[in-house]
């Protein structure tokens, strides 16, 4: 059994794939807040129905949520320079991190649109309605009384859907990203010896799932808190 796998090399590969974490962490940590910008608008063209743009936002929702992120992924990339090209912006020489940074920005967008949209809806309309008898715009509305209660909505959804992020970086070694699953590939193609590599991948993805799983929680329960002292 030794020679089929050796826990020692999954210690020894441990370091190595630790230090392209920096490069996984830095899509998930600029893909959110792409992620949270762009859903947010999203939702706002739903919740509002804005003519065209409501129509635009739930195709856009339908077709990310229904095809796979690896498809997006290629179409960002081969395709996205090709329409900029049309307008005589040439992004041919882009850093391939780029294009997957964007891909994952607008996958979270979509999911991120749903999320925020539920939220605000979620909140009773009659504490808007009491906002606005008392002479509160619609914005010191949204952002005294229905923005507060819709976070604590959001939070658990939104660590859920930055877990899901995480794993989901995992695909980006298919461009050329030496991340940490791009390292394991390279490790596997240099000693032959993979089911090391993806156990140590595995290892580090579970630990950092948990940390933002208990990360999120703590948040959380603070907010609750202090919105109920």
């Amino acid at each position: 059994m030794e020679s089929y796998f050796k826990f020692s090399l999954v210690l020894q590969y441990l370091p190595k794939l630790l230090s392209r974490l920096h490069i996984t962490l830095l899509i998930v940590l600029l893909a959110t807040v792409i992620g949270l910008i762009l859903g947010i608008i999203l939702a706002l063209f739903r919740l509002y129905k804005i003519p065209v743009l409501n129509e635009f936002a739930i195709a856009y929702i339908s077709f990310v949520r229904g095809t796979p992120i690896l498809v997006q992924m290629f179409i960002v990339y081969y395709g996205l320079p090709l329409l900029l090209m049309n307008i005589g912006i040439d992004i041919n020489r882009w850093d391939k991190l780029y294009f997957v940074i964007i891909t994952y920005g607008l996958n979270a967008a979509a999911f991120k649109a749903e999320i925020v949209r539920s939220a605000i809806k979620s909140v009773p309309i009659g504490q808007a309605e009491a906002a606005y008898s008392v002479g509160m715009t619609r914005l010191q509305t949204f952002f005294r009384i229905i923005a507060p209660q819709a976070v604590l909505i959001v939070l658990p959804n939104l660590g859920t859907t930055i877990v899901g992020l995480l794993q989901d970086t995992s695909l980006a070694f298919t461009l050329g990203i030496v991340d940490v699953m791009g390292k394991v590939n390279a490790i596997a193609a240099a000693s032959y010896r993979s089911l090391e590599g993806y156990v140590a991948a595995a290892i580090i993805f579970l630990a950092l799932a948990i940390l933002l799983e208990k990360g999120f929680s703590a948040i959380e329960k603070r907010l609750y808190v202090n919105n109920h002292v």
